[in-house]
């Protein structure tokens, strides 16, 4: 807790706040009740760490001050998060006890501060101190929950972690290897899977908000998790919604049957650089022609330069409208109607630039084959 601004207080506030010590650790300690989980009588294991925790804050506090700078001490606010942990409570009980204690500390150290007269400048320190002090201490209580949830983690969470790395590593496990791990981790293989892929971190929320049945777990840089029955009624829409509602970005592999699925991995991974900034999902079989070029980006460049090369002569502003009207007619399937108003022109206009395209482009738009090059070597110059 090096370079704090307790540590700048002079150390002769020591002695101003030293007699009212006492006090505020009563008064904390009685506003600490206020709080629903702490509402219970002070007894036993519970009441002792309620108080030694106070009276640790303050005792530590005031001990910083007088010597400029860090003070070795006990680890109680780690044991304290750490505690609330196995209580089954969230940390929100605690840390509404720390700014409850924040405030009377303030209220009765400013008090005490004024009456022996200390500078306003001083009285500001102190105060910005003891919430600075607060949040620290906050801090090592959280780290105490998180060590504490995750050292609580059931058998059965690991097993299915472990199940997750089984399923996608290469080359797939054999089908008795399988089953035995899937029941050892309470999962039912499903008939088809998908992979989902998120930046590295999202485990647990993967864990909380996807479809029934999804396993997960964080491999390299990626959360991966294991969607089962993944073209099911709603499934898709229910992923959607919560990549969203997350803010996240999230590439979705293709269906496959379990031994394939480091593929749909590797898909769901290329599907989610697609995305970049974008937040969403990204699904990789509605992206196959960019994830293929993708494999090679210098070959897709060449394509892209070889079937655009007609556009590239223009002048530009003739080429962004040609090119953006060539885009509308490929989308579109040729219907003039449509191609103007996707394109917000007369069709006249519309007519008009589609004459300039086949000058251009000769015989190659009525090409089957041509049109799907075409549409591929657009999506690499001008990625969606």
């Amino acid at each position: 807790m090096a370079d704090q601004p307790w540590h700048e207080l002079p150390p002769e506030i020591v002695g101003v706040l030293r007699p009212v010590l006492a006090d505020v650790a009563d008064e904390m300690i009685e506003a600490v009740r206020a709080v629903p989980a702490y509402g219970r009588p002070l007894e036993g294991r519970f009441g002792e760490g309620i108080r030694a925790g106070v009276q640790e804050a303050l005792r530590q506090f005031l001990a910083e001050i007088e010597a400029g700078g860090p003070v070795r001490r006990p680890d109680v606010y780690n044991a304290l998060g750490r505690g609330e942990m196995r209580a089954g409570r969230s940390l929100d009980s605690l840390m509404s006890a720390y700014r409850l204690g924040a405030r009377v500390a303030w209220r009765r150290f400013a008090a005490a501060g004024v009456e022996a007269g200390l500078q306003p400048d001083t009285l500001y320190l102190l105060a910005e101190s003891i919430f600075a002090y607060i949040d620290v201490l906050s801090a090592e209580s959280a780290e105490g929950h998180a060590l504490e949830q995750s050292a609580a983690a059931s058998e059965a969470e690991l097993r299915r972690r472990r199940l997750v790395r089984m399923l996608v590593r290469v080359p797939a496990p054999d089908p008795a290897t399988l089953q035995a791990a899937a029941g050892e981790a309470g999962w039912q293989v499903p008939r088809k899977l998908a992979v989902v892929a998120i930046g590295a971190g999202a485990r647990a929320w993967l864990a909380a908000h996807l479809p029934a049945g999804a396993i997960a777990e964080t491999i390299g840089e990626f959360t991966c998790a294991i969607l089962p029955d993944p073209d099911g009624p709603g499934r898709r829409a229910e992923l959607q919604r919560a990549v969203l509602d997350a803010g996240l970005s999230a590439g979705l592999g293709t269906s496959v049957d379990w031994p394939d699925a480091a593929t749909s991995f590797a898909r769901a991974r290329a599907a989610l650089e697609l995305a970049g900034e974008d937040l969403g999902l990204v699904v990789a079989r509605e992206r196959a022609g960019e994830l293929l070029l993708g494999t090679d980006p210098e070959l897709a460049a060449e394509l892209a330069r070889d079937r655009l090369a007609p556009l590239a002569v223009l002048p530009a502003g003739s080429r962004a409208r040609l090119t953006e009207t060539l885009q509308a007619w490929l989308a579109e399937q040729g219907r003039l109607g449509a191609v103007a108003a996707r394109l917000g022109v007369h069709p006249q206009t519309a007519r008009y630039r589609l004459a300039r395209l086949r000058e251009l482009f000769g015989g190659a738009l009525d090409d089957a084959d041509e049109r799907f090059w075409l549409e591929l070597a657009l999506r690499v110059s001008q990625p969606e």
